[in-house]
């Protein structure tokens, strides 16, 4: 058994990481520093894989991108049983609408607010769409975990670790004061031993220009 993953700084390859070190199974990491006059990801990254993402993880050979898609083969080939409800648990289903949520519902209006002020805002008429959306999403998201500790079942899952770098991106963007359940399970998982691993073995996760 070979896992290599190639870790972008201030990227969701974090995810995979925290992943790894709760899932206790050996792994090489390979670490790569994103242009720091683009912030775009190296050529070495492209020489893994074409579109030069992070994570890419070589498991047996075999290249793969997509943090979800990576999180949920990781889970299959190393998970023992755990991280996921098994196929014919009625936790099963929720456990894989909450795992593509993060990515195929919450990215992209929450990283697209995260980024706005980077580049003069989203204009006036992007504006009040994407903030109506994340709006709707973070207070979707608080409310379903309103009195729980992980998003399904009594354990951590691969969907808890998918959500949470979107959490964390939200709380960069300051968009997470009106959500105290989001904030108290953020809190919840960073305060977890692997999660604290992660950040030690890949920096931070979100990138903050000094002052």
């Amino acid at each position: 058994m070979s896992i290599i993953l190639h870790h972008l700084e201030y990227s969701r390859s974090t995810r995979i990481i925290w992943l790894l070190e709760e899932m206790k199974v050996d792994y090489e990491m390979v670490r790569h520093a994103r242009n720091p006059e683009t912030f775009r990801s190296p050529e070495e990254l492209a020489a893994v894989h074409p579109l030069a993402k992070a994570p890419t993880v070589i498991v047996d050979g075999v290249t793969m991108v997509e943090s979800g898609a990576i999180i949920e083969y990781l889970i299959e080939r190393f998970g023992d049983g755990g991280f996921a409800p098994a196929p014919d648990s009625p936790d099963r289903a929720r456990y894989l609408e909450w795992m593509h949520f993060a990515e195929g519902t919450m990215g992209m209006p929450v990283i697209l607010t995260a980024l706005a002020p980077r580049f003069g805002g989203l204009g006036e008429a992007l504006t009040p769409f994407i903030t109506a959306e994340v709006t709707k999403l973070l207070g979707f998201a608080n409310d379903a975990l309103a009195g729980r500790e992980f998003l399904v079942g009594d354990s951590l899952t691969g969907a808890d670790i998918n959500l949470c770098y979107l959490l964390e991106v939200a709380t960069a963007a300051q968009l997470m004061s009106a959500y105290p359940e989001l904030q108290r399970y953020l809190a919840t998982m960073q305060a977890r031993p692997a999660y604290e691993k992660s950040l030690e073995l890949g920096g931070p996760i979100i990138f903050r220009p000094a002052a």
